[in-house]
């Protein structure tokens, strides 16, 4: 068999990731899987060591890193031709690993990811396109505007707290939240409104363990969308704690409504951020690449 291209980001998880490399060596090794692995000390290294590597020679890419990691190496393999996209795997080792999720996986559950990997199991994955005035790109978990983009930067400054500091970053800016007028084409349907944030999921979870979509399907070929209205604070802290089992949807200020095709328009231009990365902005289109990955799966 080819072996694994593994593109390992050695800073991931605050530098833990390179303390664990020995061990994930050599559990690789126990398995009998050959692979060939290449560090990156940064995540915007990932598209040049995908795209600069012969593909051919390979059987799947992993991508061994936090979600930083993930999205680059899945930016870099939507960028070649559809018939030369090789198997996409995941290693967890970075602080959030939200996508993992869909594995089963925790964060820092490496062995059971090798696991999952060995046994070469594949599933079609939909990857989301997000065209701006500007850019495009693709994520495979979530891409949202608001209160989120405010959590993800804080998130960024008290990263070295680990998993929790998605938590804590939530808990303080939800008490700073302010609603923006955003009109927003679900498939052609429009809607008007102030909100605190919108997110546009692929997968179920965000910030490892919030379950923000508890309804998306990454093979359905379509995005859920999200959209918090505005809310006291008071009720906000009580909405908080209920996003960890995904029942925040019950809460009236909360509409969800499921695409292919979304557009995201603001008065002023906000940030956007796919797969906890800070890319682009509002105005933005955001699609539905249905079955555009194969996905090493349980």
């Amino acid at each position: 068999m080819k072996p694994l291209l593994i593109i390992f980001n050695a800073h991931a998880g605050s530098g833990y990731a390179e303390k664990l490399l020995p061990d994930i060596e050599a559990y690789l090794t126990k398995t009998g899987m050959a692979y060939k692995l290449k560090k990156t000390g940064r995540p915007k290294d990932v598209h040049a060591l995908v795209t600069q590597s012969e593909l051919n020679h390979y059987s799947a890419v992993i991508a061994a890193g936090g979600d930083g990691t993930l999205f680059e190496v899945v930016n870099a393999l939507m960028r070649v031709r559809p018939e030369q996209r090789l198997p996409l795997g995941i290693l967890p080792v970075g602080t959030g690993n939200a996508f993992s999720r869909e594995l089963g996986l925790k964060p820092a559950d490496w062995e059971k990811a090798i696991d999952i990997i060995h046994r070469n199991k594949l599933r079609p994955v939909d990857v989301g396109k997000v065209q701006t005035s500007d850019q495009q790109y693709y994520f495979i978990n979530i891409v949202g505007i608001g209160l989120v983009v405010n959590i993800g930067q804080t998130t960024q400054k008290i990263k070295k707290l680990g998993p929790m500091s998605y938590s804590l970053a939530a808990l303080w800016e939800t008490m700073r939240i302010k609603p923006n007028p955003v009109k927003i084409s679900i498939d052609g349907d429009l809607i008007e409104d102030n909100l605190v944030f919108v997110e546009i999921a692929n997968s179920r979870y965000t910030g490892t363990s919030f379950k923000i979509a508890p309804d998306a399907q990454i093979d359905d070929g379509l995005l859920d969308v999200i959209l918090l209205k505005p809310i006291a604070r008071w009720r906000i802290l009580n909405l908080f704690p209920t996003i960890y089992s995904g029942r925040h949807i019950e809460h009236p200020e909360i509409e969800t409504r499921r695409g292919k095709t979304i557009t995201l328009t603001t008065t002023e231009p906000m940030s956007l951020m796919p797969d906890g990365e800070f890319i682009g902005h509002t105005p933005a289109t955001i699609s539905c690449e249905a079955n555009a990955l194969q996905l090493l799966s349980q």
